[in-house]
């Protein structure tokens, strides 16, 4: 993933309506849901949805796809593992990583 994308992402994700969402759908995997099903479990208005999903999709953050007469959106986990590796790329200084106790905080020893 380029700078540029990520800071895409991040800004999408920027946002309390658009991060639930997006947590949501991660939650409910491949499958998805629909948007009024998002919007019901929300309590996020229908055309407030529209926008935050409209800047997710931008985001490349969602996917959707036609089921009938509904819209049902879901999680792009390429775009989020992308995310992910692109914040982790220099994590420990190039070394494998290991658990986030012993690889980023000091540890209780070196504590007084």
């Amino acid at each position: 993933m380029q700078t540029k994308d990520t800071l895409a992402v991040l800004a999408a994700l920027a946002q309390e309506s658009r991060l639930a969402v997006f947590r949501l759908l991660v939650q409910c995997g491949p499958e998805g849901m629909a948007a009024s099903k998002i919007a019901e479990q929300l309590a996020v208005a229908p055309s407030a949805l529209s926008f935050h999903l409209k800047e997710l999709s931008h985001a490349q953050l969602v996917t959707s796809r036609q089921a009938g007469r509904f819209v049902i959106y879901a999680a792009n986990f390429d775009t989020m593992n992308g995310l992910i590796a692109f914040l982790t790329e220099n994590c420990c200084g190039g070394n494998p990583c290991s658990p986030l106790q012993e690889c980023c905080s000091p540890s209780v020893s070196s504590v007084k």
